[in-house]
């Protein structure tokens, strides 16, 4: 094919597309209404449902202020002057309740000072107790005017009453002296080769050479294996060892107690000796008794102790006699006077300041866990864990998202739709799918002009949960009245003459009739209508003979009618 062939063939091509798009552009102007005697509507059937009518405008959400998350201020006195925060419990946008543990704290040094404190405490409660002769319980129920009670630490007998009415004594002086006389105790001394024949478990006895003639059956209580190098002239000489023999001799102490057979004291003389215990049962005649060789004296009574005036001062009267048998507790002297009193006094003001110290330290301690002043959504935090921080020190925040206000800006062609008290629904784009309800609860009685628009601006409160965080943008619907199951047409189908509202509608011959009607509630898509329409009226939304060529009745959710 030659260039002249090939040029004639484009324009032909180009001619065709021409002619074709000419006559689809003349078909879109002049639509073809073959078998159509009459316009086309579309109608809309009256019925029944319900209309809320309200306002909408959109605000940041602001919950209410919980509480501040502070480093408790504490004592000055306590010397606590900073602390380490130990462990965080929680992070920022964390839901959490009133007294939930936050942050736990600790303070160095703090659990010494407690320590150290309930110590000296227990201490002066104790030395007070012993001076009273009362128990540690009963010491801040004392009554210095009443003096002191000196009084028998155990049952027994009084020895040694060195006092009388009007004695002066002074602090830790022994008054007097109360024993048990019914158990001995003694030091028995024993050779290297008594030593090594004693065993662990080897029973004792006992005899009282110048006194019993039969032993008696004792314990041995401890057993001391290093040697002791004593003084011949200090052991006992009955057998062994010459007392006038100058030199030390190696010796072996053996603790031992025993009941009194009667009347035995301190300073008697007694012979130690053991045997196996597979012999105990057997009759003391038949045993194999080791007797050692040096003699030992008794030291003392096991239960002896002595009464000590705990204060300097005078003894007002004593109530035993010597020798005399006392219980636990008996009243064996008194003491009084200012000197007596003023002591009292001072030792009871140590022990009360000394309690205010420690409850105060105890109060610092128990603040070292910083719980939620409120329930709430945790805002913010400031520090990290291992952070020092100071008493008072602000650490974060908590919101009440339980409790939300939030702002709106409401243009005044709408403002007196908002009545204080309306109710509001509430959505937020960050939490999909949920609704949060509200209340306006102030409405601003005066305007501002924004770029030529006057807004009036609406307090709402609104009941959020823990998914609401501080300046989100919400949504609101303010409630300006709703009815149910009443009448409704779109508002496309309502058109105005003469101050009348009125709607075309379709009678039953398929011929347009203009009826006014009343209407009530309206919103953006539906008018309520009280009078001139009945339910199942169709009405006209729209018509071909209101559109340009090229355009044509939708439907949509109406009906398609076409008219004669």
């Amino acid at each position: 094919m030659n260039n002249t062939t090939k040029k004639i063939v484009t324009v032909g091509v180009l001619g065709v597309i021409a002619i074709g798009g000419c006559f689809w552009a003349v078909k879109q102007l002049f639509p073809s209404n073959q078998g159509v005697s009459g316009p086309q509507y579309s109608i809309h059937t009256v019925a029944r449902g319900d209309i809320n009518v309200g306002v909408e405008a959109t605000g940041n959400l602001h919950p209410s202020y919980g509480g501040s998350i502070q480093v408790p201020r504490g004592d000055s006195s306590s010397g606590v002057s900073s602390y380490i925060i130990d462990k965080i419990l929680v992070k920022a946008g964390d839901h959490v309740d009133a007294g939930q543990p936050l942050v736990q704290l600790s303070a160095p040094g703090l659990d010494t000072q407690l320590e150290t404190t309930r110590d000296q405490l227990e201490s002066e409660r104790k030395s007070l107790a012993s001076m009273l002769n009362v128990d540690v319980d009963q010491v801040d129920k004392v009554d210095p005017n009443k003096g002191i009670s000196l009084t028998a630490p155990i049952d027994g007998r009084v020895t040694e009453l060195e006092v009388k009415n009007g004695t002066e004594v002074n602090a830790g002086q022994i008054v007097a002296t109360v024993v048990n006389d019914s158990r001995i105790e003694l030091v028995a001394k024993l050779s290297a080769t008594e030593i090594e024949a004693l065993q662990d478990d080897s029973c004792a006895m006992l005899r009282f050479p110048d006194f019993y003639n039969d032993p008696v059956e004792a314990k041995i209580t401890d057993i001391n294996r290093t040697a002791i190098p004593t003084p011949n002239k200090e052991l006992n000489v009955f057998v062994g060892v010459d007392a006038k023999i100058e030199g030390y001799s190696y010796v072996y102490w053996v603790n031992v107690e025993a009941d009194n057979p009667g009347l035995l004291a301190p300073e008697m003389i007694a012979q130690f000796g053991f045997y196996d215990k597979a012999e105990k049962e057997l009759p003391v005649d038949q045993r194999h008794i080791t007797w050692c060789s040096y003699y030992t004296k008794i030291e003392k009574y096991v239960d002896q102790e002595d009464v000590l005036s705990g204060v300097e001062g005078v003894i007002t009267k004593t109530l035993v006699k010597p020798m005399e048998i006392v219980k636990k507790g008996t009243p064996i002297a008194t003491m009084a006077g200012q000197d007596v009193r003023d002591e009292i006094e001072k030792r009871l003001d140590s022990v009360r300041k000394k309690k205010i110290e420690l409850s105060k330290l105890e109060a610092q301690s128990g603040t070292l866990t910083i719980k939620s002043p409120s329930d709430g959504t945790l805002q913010e935090f400031e520090k990290q864990e291992g952070a020092s921080v100071s008493p008072g020190e602000w650490l974060g925040s908590v919101f009440k998202t339980s409790d939300i206000y939030m702002y709106v800006q409401v243009d005044d062609t709408d403002i007196l739709l908002v009545q204080q008290g309306a109710a509001v629904t509430v959505t937020v784009d960050a939490i999909p799918g949920e609704k949060f309800e509200g209340v306006v609860e102030e409405v601003s009685a005066s305007g501002k002009d924004e770029s030529g628009v006057t807004r009036f601006e609406v307090g709402i409160k609104v009941v959020g949960n823990e998914k609401v965080r501080s300046g989100m943008q919400g949504k609101a619907f303010i409630g300006a009245g709703s009815a149910e199951d009443v009448l409704l047409v779109p508002l496309e189908a309502i058109f105005e003459e003469e101050g009348v509202r009125k709607v075309e509608i379709l009678d039953a011959d398929g011929n347009v009739q203009v009826v006014p009607i009343e209407v009530g509630m309206m919103n953006s898509r539906w008018a309520e209508v009280t009078s001139g329409l009945s339910e199942g009226d169709q009405v006209i939304t729209g018509s071909t003979s209101d559109l340009l060529p090229s355009q044509q009745v939708s439907g949509g959710n109406n009906n398609l009618f076409t008219g004669k």
